[in-house]
């Protein structure tokens, strides 16, 4: 279809994702197709069940395009790995996240566990990964990206980034690299505020947007923007999302992208609280964007549609930039996008013989990835003696913490090699009568595992207390493993072992109690930073 066969209302129509609340096609998500032509979707962990349910609402929502004459969808979703993933269903592979593969240094293991994953959301009907994560995060206190990097060396993300590309694209699903030009030094989230990166242009070349140039000469075939605000390159304070600087200027222009730039979810708070969903779709557009995200409510995705519309009518943007726009989205979707029905039987594929094969995989990565940054005579743990683990619980959800539903702590994955293991399981925010009552039981133990888990930009200052109460209790053996952000060690340097591990997820805990009783060997290095307490890697 070429874009003079479309109307305008379908060609703006096109130019737009948006989500909705159900595990199948709701009235919100009818009414968006239907009514406002919008030519994608995007699934979060509220719209998956069981992949059989997954695989038939893509279908579903292709036949409901294909009905009413239209272009088929993309059905987009974040499946990052590691803490990130809206899919996290026992027969979909467990991959590991950005800062985990980054610790491998091997990238030959993110193309393989990028590929396994591109087969899988293409057997479910979806043909657009919103990753990976190209930030380089050199920011210790950013609460937003942190191990959704690969790390702090932008080469080494370029290399990453470009295994995970070539991966998914080989394999038939779109990627969307983010968040240009660089959300890693930052220090706001911006799901909840407006972040700025103050550096100038040259050092913006040799850090921040290295992986993204590489990306672009791999032939990416979309870049998300970030809502940060960069005055090197955008003098008014606007975010690059709605700067025509930075998309236009510095992306089109000056980098030479040609494929589709999709902006980050226009809901989210540095968007929405200072500009306005309809106000913010509107700047998006006219600095350059293809493809609007609009997540979660319909009020807010009809206000977008409506207001790009009324834009155009009055002469606001040119219908010249929205042909080009969707000229561009075309392009990709005749180049990604299978006729509906076509994809691979779900179930099949998804209970294929190769799955010990990959959970081998899997498994050889984390024990690549697990890292030993510090070891003052603590390890490996006596199996003949008991040993408490404290256990940190995420308790709530947010769009970059998301616990999976079938879990295995640190604790059970222990005992499958030391008989009298006793897990206290914790807020990740404990409060003081939590700390007391796993100091008052570590009394008795002579070894003693604490993890700590930080969702934010620095470690909880309960978790901080406990661990500093417990080398106070001197045990004879005390190991302390970060199972989220490698960064911990800062707040508790006297920690006498330390280990990273980037997520909690069952194959970095199988590893790690593995590592911790000396029947492996921690192969990590680390991808960040930690300061002058590095005494092993």
């Amino acid at each position: 279809m070429l874009v003079s066969d479309l109307t305008l209302e379908q060609k703006i129509g096109q130019m737009f994702i948006c989500g909705f609340h159900a595990q199948e096609p709701d009235e919100q998500i009818r009414r968006l197709i239907e009514e406002y032509h919008v030519g994608g979707v995007i699934y979060f962990r509220r719209n998956i069940g069981e992949p059989e349910q997954v695989a038939a609402m893509s279908s579903s929502l292709q036949e409901m395009a294909a009905k009413q004459g239209k272009l088929p969808l993309w059905i987009a979703i974040d499946q990052e790995g590691g803490m990130v993933a809206r899919i996290d269903h026992r027969r979909v592979s467990r991959i590991p996240g950005n800062m985990s593969l980054g610790a491998t240094g091997n990238p030959d293991f993110t193309y393989r566990v990028s590929a396994i994953s591109a087969q899988e959301l293409h057997a479910l009907g979806i043909n657009m990964n919103f990753a990976p994560v190209l930030d380089v995060n050199n920011n210790p206190r950013n609460p937003v990206i942190g191990v959704r990097s690969f790390g702090e060396d932008p080469e080494q993300v370029a290399e990453h980034g470009s295994a995970a590309i070539r991966a998914y694209q080989e394999h038939g699903v779109s990627v969307a690299a983010k968040h240009f030009p660089g959300h890693g030094d930052t220090s706001v989230d911006s799901h909840l505020g407006l972040a700025s990166v103050e550096h100038g242009m040259e050092r913006l070349r040799e850090v921040e947007l290295k992986p993204f140039v590489r990306a672009i000469r791999d032939g990416v075939d979309v870049i998300m923007t970030a809502h940060v605000v960069f005055p090197a390159i955008e003098k008014e304070a606007v975010p690059a999302t709605l700067s025509k600087a930075v998309l236009t200027g510095l992306l089109r222009d000056q980098l030479g992208y040609e494929g589709v730039i999709v902006t980050d979810c226009l809901e989210m708070h540095a968007i929405a609280k200072h500009f306005g969903v309809g106000e913010g779709a509107v700047l998006a557009v006219e600095a350059g964007a293809d493809i609007v995200l609009v997540s979660h409510t319909l009020q807010d995705q009809i206000e977008a549609v409506e207001a790009v519309m009324a834009a155009v009518r009055s002469g606001r943007i040119p219908e010249s930039v929205i042909d080009a726009a969707v000229s561009r989205v075309l392009k990709l979707k005749e180049k990604r996008l299978q006729p509906s029905g076509t994809q691979d039987s779900a179930p099949a594929f998804l209970e294929r013989h190769e799955k010990p094969e990959t959970e081998r995989l899997l498994r050889e990565v984390a024990a690549s990835s697990i890292t030993l940054v510090k070891d003052d005579g603590q390890l490996p743990l006596q199996e003949d003696e008991p040993v408490l683990v404290v256990w940190p619980e995420l308790r709530s959800e947010t769009q970059v913490d998301e616990p999976w539903t079938e879990a295995k702590t640190l604790g059970q994955a222990l005992s499958e090699y030391i008989q009298d293991v006793n897990e206290l399981t914790i807020s990740a925010e404990p409060d003081l009568h939590e700390v007391e009552q796993v100091l008052a039981a570590a009394k008795g133990y002579r070894q003693v595992v604490v993890a700590t888990y930080t969702a934010g930009s620095e470690l909880p200052a309960g978790q901080r207390r406990l661990v500093e109460g417990l080398i106070a209790l001197q045990p004879q053996r005390l190991v302390v493993a970060s199972t989220r952000n490698p960064y911990d060690l800062a707040a508790v340097p006297a920690s006498p072992a330390y280990l990273c591990c980037y997520e909690n997820t069952p194959y970095f805990m199988e590893g790690l109690a593995s590592i911790l009783t000396g029947h492996a060997k921690a192969g990590g290095t680390l991808p960040v930073s930690l300061g002058s307490q590095t005494t092993a890697s």
